[in-house]
């Protein structure tokens, strides 16, 4: 499965527009978010429906719901997403699922990533719709949960791919998250593009109680929520071309200290739902 997005370098210029609240070098790629509305879910039904109530995970599969690595085998931040083992990094108990990360007593830092797609390009993935998380985030400096979708693209393909990252959340700050659309074209195939958005919210309420994230992806908008309620939108990309895989993790530092990070951090997942459209005109 060809794919060229990575979490990688560009995250401490992120962290740049993050401090400055949107700085000259990041505000051009921004699209200014429209007025807040709800979402109406009465065109779509429920295309994907992970509750946590068994948690289907694997290695690299093949076979399961999910895989515990990126499909293209990459990792990204301060900790390694290990394979499932009992009881860590995920955990499905009478409480609810969670993913954890801590610190081993080697010193170094172990989390867990899913994806719904996995190395052969087997897995659940949509091209259009809406799709959603509900979950409670870790608090502390250095933690950085991330619920987001990547193109699945062919291997013979030389299509660029587009990365959304639905929420992704620096602790050391607790009343803000990014939202983010990005192209990657493959190798030599020109500069990536970007559109972020910082989501302001209550400080400490991703941490102390559940909350949706959502994105609404149609063929000329994508719109993005929380707890349903539109906060920003940006033109759907010409290049987005292939179905957008799921994926969730709970990552560490991200371009930011990681010297005070709580061990261990947990980020508690109710839900993750897509949507699909009951009529293809139905997308934005």
């Amino acid at each position: 499965m060809a794919h060229y997005s990575r979490r990688l370098a560009y995250r401490p210029a992120r962290k740049t527009c993050l401090l400055a609240n949107l700085s000259s070098a990041c505000a051009l790629a921004v699209v200014q978010p429209a007025a807040a509305a709800n979402i109406d879910l009465s065109g779509y039904r429920i295309s994907f429906d992970e509750n946590f109530s068994h948690l289907d995970v694997s290695s690299q599969g093949p076979g399961t719901k999910w895989i515990a690595h990126t499909p293209w085998h990459g990792d990204f931040g301060e900790a390694q997403f290990v394979d499932p083992e009992e009881n860590f990094p995920f955990t499905t108990t009478a409480g609810g699922f969670a993913i954890e990360l801590e610190k081993g007593n080697d010193g170094k830092w172990r989390s867990g990533l899913l994806a719904s797609v996995d190395g052969s390009g087997h897995g659940f993935a949509q091209q259009y719709g809406y799709f959603e998380m509900r979950a409670k985030l870790p608090s502390g400096p250095g933690v950085w949960p991330a619920f987001w979708l990547d193109s699945q693209i062919p291997d013979a393909s030389s299509d660029p791919s587009v990365e959304i990252d639905v929420i992704e959340q620096y602790g050391q700050f607790p009343a803000a998250y990014n939202s983010t659309l990005t192209v990657w074209p493959k190798a030599g195939g020109g500069d990536r593009q970007s559109a972020m958005h910082i989501n302001n919210v209550p400080s400490g309420v991703m941490s102390s109680g559940f909350h949706s994230y959502g994105v609404l992806v149609g063929r000329s908008q994508t719109i993005f929520y929380f707890d349903r309620n539109e906060v920003w939108r940006t033109p759907t990309p010409a290049a987005h071309r292939h179905p957008l895989m799921i994926l969730v993790d709970l990552g560490l530092g991200g371009g930011w200290p990681i010297n005070k990070s709580p061990s261990p951090a947990f980020m508690s997942i109710d839900y993750i739902r897509a949507y699909m459209p009951v009529e293809s005109h139905n997308t934005p």
